[in-house]
């Protein structure tokens, strides 16, 4: 792999530089406020790891943004795995009440669950372009629709993230196509959206928790 090999394919990227991509790069301090936010809001373990994970996904965005290499892609896309994995161990763990052996195996059944449908997602015009996230919607709401009798405030939790997060794939989907009428791009709004709907996420992780002190 060519770790120090360019990659361009954002709207706003016009070149090399570091700073070819301004509003995309600085628009990921939305990453880092959710998680500063979270991170003293919630004081469970269990969310402030999460929070600590937020912002690693605000900084490797950054770097991507700045030096938009195959390294700094692999900078941005780990911590968003991460903290996807970390979060369906944490919601099969406590909105499920699974021991965290379970609620291991079932994160990393999320693995094969994306693999299956990201290809499906890829042969569809307009939902090829963020194939590899839509997999995280479907899965979360599908996670709200089950939730929605054992607990029903979770479960519109989940509901408000996954529309949250639809509506950031579309931003994140249209970038190019707007390119010629939008020379910014709409990527920004990708990191905007998504930075609240992660940082809502753990806020409801965490209301749930707050009702069973003794976990987290």
């Amino acid at each position: 792999m060519e770790l120090m090999r360019e990659i361009d394919i954002y709207c706003e990227r016009m070149g090399p530089a570091f700073w070819a991509e301004p509003i995309n790069a600085v628009s990921n301090g939305a990453f880092l406020v959710a998680a500063l936010v979270m991170w003293r809001r919630a004081p469970q373990p269990v969310c402030r790891a999460l929070s600590g994970v937020l912002a690693a996904i605000g900084v490797g965005s950054f770097l991507f943004h700045t030096h938009a290499t195959v390294w700094a892609m692999i900078a941005d896309v780990a911590p968003i795995g991460l903290f996807i994995l970390c979060y369906i161990w944490a919601a099969h763990r406590y909105f499920w009440g699974l021991s965290w052996g379970w609620a291991g195996v079932s994160a990393l059944g999320f693995l094969p669950f994306a693999a299956v449908l990201a290809p499906l997602f890829s042969a569809v015009p307009f939902f090829e372009v963020s194939a590899g996230y839509w997999p995280v919607a479907l899965l979360i709401a599908l996670e709200a629709w089950a939730l929605r009798r054992r607990l029903p405030r979770v479960a519109m939790g989940m509901a408000v993230g996954a529309g949250v997060l639809v509506v950031s794939l579309m931003a994140r989907s249209v970038d190019m196509a707007v390119c010629a009428a939008v020379p910014v791009g709409t990527h920004f709004l990708w990191h905007l959206l998504n930075g609240l709907m992660l940082g809502w996420m753990i806020e409801v992780l965490r209301r749930h928790l707050a009702e069973r002190p003794s976990a987290g």
